[in-house]
């Protein structure tokens, strides 16, 4: 789903997701981190490191401590 939401191949989003380092264009890149923000996720980098935040609800179910839960833990 999310390479057709990035318009890139399969195989370009699965080099881009391996561990081994697989090297990629950076338009790919750029195209799926797009993909990524337009669906509410947020890239955050400080000295501490990077992360990521959601900036809308998903389609989780929301816990007490206002974590998301996957559907796996909700079944």
């Amino acid at each position: 789903m999310l390479a057709e939401k990035a318009l890139v191949a399969l195989t370009a989003l699965k080099r881009l997701e391996s561990e081994r380092g697989l090297g990629v264009h950076e338009g790919t890149t750029d195209q799926v981190r797009r993909a990524l923000e337009a669906a509410g996720i947020l890239f955050i980098e400080s000295g501490q490191g990077r992360g990521v935040m959601f900036l809308h609800e998903t389609s989780g179910t929301e816990t007490r401590q206002g974590r998301v839960r996957s559907r796996r833990e909700t079944s």
